[in-house]
């Protein structure tokens, strides 16, 4: 006789979190103070100003936004405030540094939010492939949030995990 197929995975009890689910939905945009600078060495405040205020800023409308200088002009720090404030208005988000630090604070900010509790005593896997710049900061943050709690944390796919770290088993003794 034919026995049914029975899916192993589905029946383990692993939980699997996918660290995508916590990836920004809004389009990220760059705004290069680079473009504004003087031979793109020098900032002239009148210049600066003038630029900005001719600026289209609708086009950063529900977007976050990041602020930031690709060359090594000494930038002051007021220009990145007064884009910030231009900005504002229109943004979802506005941060002042590269892409993938931009990356880590929005996963460290959602990883604080998350509830470790909720997988007490749980199998989880950590999912491990991601088609998004997931930093590796928010792998090591989540592994901190469930260690408390989880059985066991796993990294990978169901099918196929690296094992991180498993509670120990407590025996306890007859009398």
């Amino acid at each position: 006789m034919d026995k049914p197929l029975i899916n192993r995975v589905a029946a383990s009890g692993l939980i699997t979190i996918n660290l995508e689910e916590f990836f920004p939905k809004e389009e990220l945009v760059v705004f290069d103070i680079k473009d504004y600078l003087y031979m793109e060495l020098i900032l002239k405040e009148k210049d600066f100003r003038a630029a900005l205020k001719e600026h289209d800023w609708n086009q950063y409308e529900s977007k976050n936004l990041i602020i930031y200088c690709s060359t090594d002009a000494i930038v002051p720090v007021w220009a990145y405030m007064l884009v910030a404030a231009y900005a504002e208005p229109f943004a979802n988000r506005v941060f002042q540094g590269d892409e993938d630090t931009f990356y880590k604070v929005v996963f460290n900010e959602a990883i604080a939010k998350f509830d470790g509790a909720l997988y007490d005593q749980k199998r989880v896997v950590i999912k491990g492939c991601s088609n998004k710049p997931v930093p590796p900061s928010a792998y090591v943050d989540l592994t901190q949030k469930l260690r408390p709690f989880a059985q066991s944390i796993m990294f990978g796919e169901p099918c196929s995990t690296v094992p991180i770290f498993k509670r120990p088993r407590i025996i306890k003794k007859n009398k």
